[in-house]
């Protein structure tokens, strides 16, 4: 028990920098050293963690999966001294973020900016994606997510912004092709729809009893970024449904036709969301809660 933890933050260092020199360097010890000490942390183990060639490094599935438990143990001993040592009253590190690209420019862009001004010694690592992402696969501290039905995860989430889903059109694509009148005529419109969900062209709605109904759109464009549906719609090419924040100015512009004004609406919730720790990182927690601030009252209804 007692060389439980030995090697950890040295195996780790090691990942970050891509190889025992520049770990070396990092800690202040020798190449040899750093290597002396990943070979017994992997004889302790009984498993190879890295792949080493000449010319690079790379992790074993074990190590990979070894290497996001370390970066946690790390994480919690910092935090751990950080309590003892009043650390933990200033954020700093690097706060790993996925966001989906929308929600981002439109509405994350100065939330990041005052964090970062706020927070000088916090550098921020922004994956840009439309696609979901594994919070704790993946590594990151924390991601947002739009969505009507959160899964049901391990993951802890925060509700921070909310917004209707609106299905719209062009007034050309209406002139070419006729307005749909209810949910259920979209089977013979064009869809633009957003590969991202299980069943890209299944879409859902409630009538005005409240009971949910599903229609299938004849899929026209199957894509995975909410702004080219806009594109897509705005060019005539067929209907789409989206969250509000993804076509704010196009809506206040009058560029698109919204339907079904008269079903109750459909809304698109956003969460913070973040791997399950009893105890958040300072980084962490200061950029949810001025998240939470900025965009409360703000939901688009």
């Amino acid at each position: 028990m007692n060389t439980l933890f030995d090697g950890i933050v040295i195996f780790a260092q090691v990942v970050k920098n891509g190889g025992f020199s520049a770990a070396a360097e990092s800690l202040g010890h020798s190449t040899s050293y750093v290597s002396k000490e990943i070979n017994k942390l992997e004889a302790r183990l009984g498993v190879r963690l890295l792949n080493r060639t000449t010319r690079s490094i790379g992790l074993t599935p074990e190590g990979e999966a070894y290497y996001q438990q370390c970066l946690q143990l790390i994480s919690d001993a910092e935090l751990a001294v950080g309590l003892i040592t009043q650390d933990n009253v200033s954020p700093k590190g690097v706060l790993k973020l996925s966001c989906p690209v929308g929600f981002a420019q439109s509405h994350l862009q100065p939330i990041i900016d005052e964090y970062l001004k706020r927070y000088p010694n916090v550098s921020l690592e922004l994956e840009l994606s439309d696609k979901r992402t594994d919070v704790i696969a993946d590594g990151y501290d924390l991601a947002i997510r739009a969505s009507a039905h959160l899964e049901e995860s391990s993951l802890i989430c925060r509700k921070i912004y909310s917004s209707k889903a609106y299905t719209v059109a062009s007034e050309e694509y209406i002139s070419r092709h006729g307005k749909p009148h209810h949910p259920r005529e979209l089977a013979t419109h064009n869809g633009i729809c957003y590969s991202n969900l299980k069943q890209p062209s299944r879409w859902e709605y409630v009538d005005q009893h409240g009971k949910p109904f599903f229609v299938d759109v004849r899929q026209k464009v199957l894509c995975n970024n909410g702004e080219m549906q806009l594109a897509m719609v705005l060019a005539g090419h067929g209907i789409a449904r989206l969250p509000g924040f993804y076509m704010e100015q196009a809506l206040q512009d009058n560029r698109l036709v919204v339907l079904f004004e008269n079903c109750p609406s459909h809304e698109i919730d956003v969460y913070v969301v973040y791997p399950s720790r009893k105890h958040l990182s300072p980084k962490v927690r200061a950029f949810i809660d001025l998240a939470a601030e900025r965009l409360s009252g703000k939901a688009i209804k």
